[in-house]
């Protein structure tokens, strides 16, 4: 009899799979049971998406440099058992010692992440290095990893939680844009070379989110007109990413959504707008907020300390 796969024209026989657009082997993820690798897992967002997959029923390996943190948001969280792993990814070979504690991984979200905001000449070597290693080293090297163990089980999931931000450059945000962009070209092209094989690939990218995340923490009052996202949409987002194997969703009102969009495709536009006065104090409020958050709490540059924290959104 003929079924009708979703948007899709009627076949006959067999039952009704999850395809992906192409043409590939994917097969739709049901995180029940699963086990989660959630980077970030302490920060702000990292307990929103936490809790969603938890909620779904994942068995999650939670991971960040916070272990009573971790230790009480493992107890906290549904179902289970969820084990906790402490791990500074701004470390040389953090990746590899994080991955070899965490054992099988049959999903990962990324989402580790430093804010990287300031004037390019106030970052000294360290910083820079540790940013670019936290927010596009360490997601890369742990696909690397994971991704050919979840092709010989015949399934798997890979989110990476990035930004509105790899789409638009803003004032202040020279070193984070180079990561968020760089995160989203490769997850983009892993996604392409894995597309004959059951191992998903999703971007979710938040914009201005309020009450969690790196935004929130900077303290600064989101661009009049523009709105914030919930940080429940966040966790939402990574479940419909894996289980409906979204390529890219964007966590935003509309409006910065657009804008987002007119910077990837009209650079010289967006540069014009954001380039403004208002665009500047915007940008400025952020990068001050985060500088001063780095100060109370490490004393560290303009990487900051918040590798638990996720995106500017």
């Amino acid at each position: 009899m003929p079924t009708r796969r979703p948007g899709g024209k009627a076949t006959r026989g067999g039952p009704r799979r999850a395809g992906r657009p192409g043409g590939g082997r994917f097969q739709a993820v049901d995180v029940s049971g699963k086990t989660a690798l959630l980077t970030g897992a302490t920060g702000g967002l990292g307990r929103e998406i936490a809790s969603a997959l938890a909620g779904r029923g994942a068995r999650l390996v939670l991971s960040s440099r916070k272990q009573a943190e971790l230790e009480q948001l493992a107890a906290e969280l549904p179902g289970g058992p969820h084990r906790t792993v402490v791990s500074d990814l701004a470390e040389p070979g953090a990746v590899e010692s994080l991955l070899a504690e965490a054992g099988e991984v049959e999903v990962l979200i990324a989402n580790a992440g430093l804010p990287g905001t300031g004037r390019l000449e106030d970052f000294g070597d360290d910083a820079i290095e540790r940013t670019l290693r936290v927010n596009l080293e360490a997601p890369i090297l742990m696909a690397r990893a994971l991704a050919p163990a979840m092709r010989e089980r015949g399934a798997g999931h890979l989110v990476f939680i990035a930004s509105l931000a790899g789409k638009a450059a803003s004032p202040r945000s020279s070193v984070y844009n180079a990561t968020k962009f760089g995160l989203r070209g490769f997850a983009l092209g892993l996604r392409a070379d894995l597309a004959a094989s059951p191992v998903g690939v999703s971007l979710v990218s938040p914009g201005f989110v309020r009450e969690a995340g790196m935004f929130a923490a900077s303290g600064a009052e989101s661009p009049a007109g523009l709105g914030t996202a919930r940080p429940e949409q966040v966790g939402a987002a990574v479940l419909e990413a894996i289980e409906k194997d979204r390529l890219e969703l964007a966590i935003a009102p509309i409006q910065q959504r657009v804008m987002a969009h007119v910077g990837l495709a009209l650079p010289g536009v967006a540069h014009k707008v954001q380039s403004g006065k208002a665009g500047q104090r915007a940008a400025e409020s952020v990068a001050s907020g985060h500088a001063r958050s780095d100060s109370d709490s490490s004393g560290a540059g303009p990487s900051g300390s918040a590798a638990d924290s996720s995106r500017p959104e």
